[in-house]
Order: C-alpha cells, then sequence, then structure tokens
C-alpha cells in the first residue's frame, strides 16, 4: 500500500484538513477511502480532502504521515496529479477564450456546452477532456495548416461528446445537437454538416483513406491513450467511475471489445504525426489493459 496523507494544515469549513493521495493507483486510493467510510464527495480529482479529526484514525489504518512537500513530490512522480489548470474551477475559463477564439459571436452557446461538459456524471468524459482535445488538436496542425477545415473540426470537437450518458446513442444525440444549435448562430450549412458527419465518426474512431478532417479529430480524442501508464490508469478508472452500475464481468467485456476494435486495423492513429508521437505508447497501454480484461471476463 502506499497510500500517503500530509498533516493537518488546509483551513476550510472551521477545521483544519489533511490532503490523502495515493503514489500508486486511484484505485488502492478509492478503496482505501471506501474501506475507511470517507465520501466519494471527499475526492477531488487526484486526492482526499479529510479533516483533522479523521487524521489519527487514517494513519492507524494504514495511510503514511508525510510533510506536504513529499506528498505533493511523489504524487508529481506517480503521474497522478492534476495540475492546476486542468482543474474545474480554472477550465472554464480557458475553454470560454478557446471558444470566443472560434469567431462565432455565440457565448451563450458555449456556456450551454460546457454545462454539458459539467454534468455531475460525467468522471472522464468531463471539460478537462474537452480541453485535453482541444490540445491535441494542436499538436496535430495550426489553424493556418488546417485552413477551412478549422473551424469543422474545433466545433465538432466541442460536439463530440456534448452529450454522454453511457447509451449507444450518445454519438448520434450529439451529432443532433450540433444539426439543432448551430445553425442558430449563423453556421454555415456546409460546416453544420461537416461537424455532425466528424461527431458521428468518433463512434468508430476509423475515418475513411483521405479524410483528413476526420482523421485529426479521431486521433485528437485518442491522444488520453498515449499517456504515461500512471495518467493511463487514471483515465480507465475514471471511464470505469461513469460506468460504477456495470458489473466487473460486464464491463470488462464490453471494454475489451471496445480494445480490439481499435486494434484491428494495426494502427491506431490515422495521421503521421499522430503515429509519431503516440503510436508506440498507446499500443503498450491497449495490450496491457487488454491482458486485465480478459483476466475479469468470463
Amino acid at each position: 500500500m502506499s497510500i500517503l496523507i500530509d498533516p493537518p494544515f488546509w483551513p476550510a469549513h472551521g477545521t483544519l484538513f489533511s490532503h490523502m493521495v495515493s503514489d500508486a493507483s486511484l484505485e488502492e486510493l478509492h478503496a482505501f477511502a471506501r474501506a475507511q467510510d470517507l465520501s466519494e464527495r471527499a475526492f477531488d480529482r487526484d486526492h482526499y480532502d479529510v479533516p483533522q479529526q479523521r487524521y489519527d484514525a487514517l494513519v492507524a489504518a494504514g495511510a503514511v504521515a508525510v510533510p506536504a512537500t513529499e506528498l505533493v513530490r511523489r504524487l508529481i512522480a506517480s503521474g497522478l496529479r492534476v495540475r492546476a489548470k486542468e482543474r474545474p474551477e480554472r477550465l472554464d475559463a480557458v475553454l470560454l477564450a478557446r471558444w470566443e477564439s472560434l469567431g462565432l459571436s455565440a457565448p451563450e452557446l458555449g456556456r450551454e456546452l460546457l454545462d454539458c461538459w459539467s454534468q455531475e456524471q460525467r468522471t472522464y468524459h468531463d471539460r478537462a477532456h474537452l480541453l485535453a482535445v482541444l490540445a491535441a488538436l494542436d499538436t496535430l496542425g495550426s489553424p493556418a495548416r488546417l485552413g477551412s477545415e478549422h473551424l469543422g473540426v474545433h466545433l465538432a470537437a466541442w460536439f463530440h461528446d456534448a452529450v454522454y450518458l453511457g447509451r449507444a446513442t450518445d454519438e448520434e444525440d450529439s451529432a443532433a445537437l450540433a444539426a439543432a444549435r448551430l445553425p442558430g448562430i449563423g453556421v454555415r450549412e456546409q460546416v453544420v454538416a461537416e461537424v455532425v458527419r466528424l461527431v458521428r465518426l468518433t463512434k468508430t474512431h476509423k475515418p475513411e483513406p483521405g479524410d483528413n478532417a476526420g482523421a485529426l479529430l479521431c486521433d485528437a480524442d485518442l491522444e488520453v491513450l498515449a499517456r504515461n501508464p500512471a495518467a493511463y490508469r487514471r483515465y480507465t478508472t475514471a471511464v470505469r467511475r461513469e460506468y460504477a452500475h456495470v458489473p466487473d464481468p460486464d464491463f470488462a467485456r464490453g471494454r475489451a471489445v471496445i480494445l480490439r476494435g481499435l486494434l484491428a486495423d494495426g494502427s491506431l492513429y490515422s495521421t503521421a504525426r499522430g503515429r509519431e508521437l503516440w503510436e508506440e505508447k498507446a499500443l503498450a497501454n491497449l495490450h496491457l489493459e487488454l491482458m486485465e480484461l480478459e483476466s475479469v471476463e468470463p
């Protein structure tokens, strides 16, 4: 076990709080918290906030007392640290600035989409994921390089998981939302049709040869597969929490089907840049996860 806790130092709600983390995995952290009857509402992205009166009992249960500086250092080294710019209180301003940069003069729609991406049931498909996809698009191609495809691809990124309820119709419902909202803010019919097509494409992540816009969006959406092992584990843990109502064997079977589908064509990424940056790491992550899932499948 590698559960760490720093001294009660952080003031809030009339008491002091400690941070409790794992430098190995979020699964370990959540399991320890459940065993100690800590509410999930105390979890904040990469740590639990625990009140001063629980400190001694948590240490007695096995949490290792460390100085705050060591806790942060070990959390960063593990790859599980959620950076400040990825935290919800920072994300809205960053994302709204990106929305405004599209030049649509439609702040109401930007805020509506942020509300969609902020729904309580989302533990992976949230604002942090949206920002990661937009950042990955920046990595794959600047606006100048994308040319006329820039607006369509970026709008598709904003809409691709705007509806997310863990249902087979999520992509189609997200595409329908784009078709309903974009004409009202003056987006040309051809661009709306392209956004709808691209959003639907994220169901399979299999663009046709020559579909540059589709390749860019799908590769950006799959960038997460190439994270370092600890960050990849954080991603899979967050996805599993979105399907907490599904029994482990059923989830493992369904998740394995998705991974095998991604691996079926030999290459995960459709752009040369995506393959160069991410292919090797992503393949290693997927093969390891698939081995773990196969041990759970009935």
